[in-house]
């Protein structure tokens, strides 16, 4: 069992604060997000072989701003625009995939806008940085009590867990919630991690089992997910599913980066054992690399145009459309798929080299399968995303 320890302050079984110091004047700075970098790019290996990140640096990618990114401003928050986000997202997952995806979900307490304002007060009490982790599948139903649920049961694939301050775990739609999943806040110490994760793509992220065994969790401690924020604020309007979607997206973005960084660096000093001349001098070699580098620009290009419209139109006032999030879901999904081809093409035409277990593209290409393969951006999102362009109702749930 991986212990975690919670050092907010609780009352009545509910948690008060985040325990994290007050912020300093640089935390969210530049700087102190560039130290963030590289630090990373000196642990990155640490992360990958214990299979977390740990807490301390979770503590520093919150002095790098990253988890008051998306705390509401009336609770000292620094909420940032989406593309804004993406980008820092972007550039740690280009140093490491699984630390990008850790820190992907300090945009998740965009869902915690729907818990009460009350229950927000009292969870941002210690201040903005607080990091969420969620384990959402498969989802337990909760017994009815009269002030919550009991909850009891495993969910899979808390990414961050060991250094969150406080967790979720999914549970079924029901008729309050209009169908959609329902998610319980809990407190660490109210949770057993069990560290199963033999991954061969983001082995760093510490997406470990979560065990609850009758817990009473208060329903003002549960929230809809994708339901209405009780923060009037427009980040909290932006489509919701969406930008977890595209928070995951970018991830992929980030690690085809790297390849691409990688493929460049390697092409004019790597020869083969037989002779052949060095890659960057193989005229298949360049032109893999051009259309990648053309595949991938052109993915991330509409990516932000779809991001830029929305976020228009969120501060202007109005509701994205469904047409925009259908959108916004096809381009992430779209840069997902792409950043995967991108690192499997360059494996291709990089020799024989890539074959070996500690050849960095390895790593790289089993990053990049990882949201490729997540539920947000699969198949079945271009499925749906056909639908609502032509005018039909999704054929997904929880499609927006």
């Amino acid at each position: 069992m991986v212990s975690t320890q919670f050092v907010g302050a609780v009352q009545d079984g509910a948690v008060i604060g985040s325990g994290v110091p007050a912020a300093t004047p640089a935390t969210g700075s530049e700087a102190a997000f560039d130290a963030m970098l590289a630090e990373l790019a000196v642990r990155r290996t640490e992360f990958r072989e214990q299979r977390f990140v740990p807490k301390d640096f979770v503590t520093t990618l919150k002095a790098a701003g990253i988890y008051r990114s998306a705390t509401p401003a009336r609770f000292g928050g620094a909420p940032q625009p989406p593309a804004e986000f993406l980008d820092r997202i972007e550039r740690i997952s280009a140093v490491d995939g699984s630390t990008g995806w850790v820190a992907s979900f300090g945009s998740a307490l965009v869902y915690l806008a729907a818990l009460p304002l009350e229950t927000q007060a009292r969870l941002y009490a210690d201040g903005p940085d607080v990091a969420f982790a969620g384990a959402l599948f498969p989802p337990q139903s909760g017994e009815p009590t009269p002030t919550g649920y009991r909850l009891d049961g495993r969910w899979r694939f808390a990414s961050g867990c060991t250094g969150a301050d406080v967790l979720g775990v999914g549970m079924p739609g029901d008729d309050d919630s209009g169908g959609k999943p329902r998610t319980a806040v809990l407190r660490p110490d109210q949770v057993e991690i069990v560290p199963e994760w033999d991954v061969v793509g983001m082995r760093g992220t510490g997406s470990f089992d979560l065990v609850v065994r009758g817990v009473e969790v208060p329903r003002e401690w549960t929230f809809v997910r994708g339901g209405t924020p009780t923060v009037d604020e427009p980040l909290y309007r932006y489509p919701t599913i969406a930008y977890a979607a595209q928070v995951l997206a970018v991830v992929g973005a980030g690690v085809a980066r790297a390849a691409l960084d990688h493929a460049v660096r390697v092409g004019g000093g790597y020869a083969g054992v037989t002779g052949a001349p060095k890659l960057a001098d193989r005229a298949y070699y360049r032109d893999a690399v051009a259309r990648a580098e053309a595949s991938l620009r052109s993915a991330r290009a509409w990516f932000h145009e779809a991001t830029g419209q929305v976020w228009d139109t969120v501060l202007a006032g109005d509701p994205a459309t469904d047409r925009q999030n259908a959108e916004l879901r096809l381009a992430s999904a779209h840069l997902a798929r792409t950043a995967s081809d991108v690192v499997a093409d360059l494996i291709e035409v990089s020799g024989t080299a890539p074959i070996a277990t500690t050849h960095p593209l390895q790593d790289l290409a089993g990053d990049a399968l990882v949201p490729k393969q997540h539920a947000f951006l699969g198949p079945a999102v271009f499925d749906a995303a056909g639908a609502v362009l032509m005018g039909l109702p999704a054929t997904t749930p929880g499609f927006r």
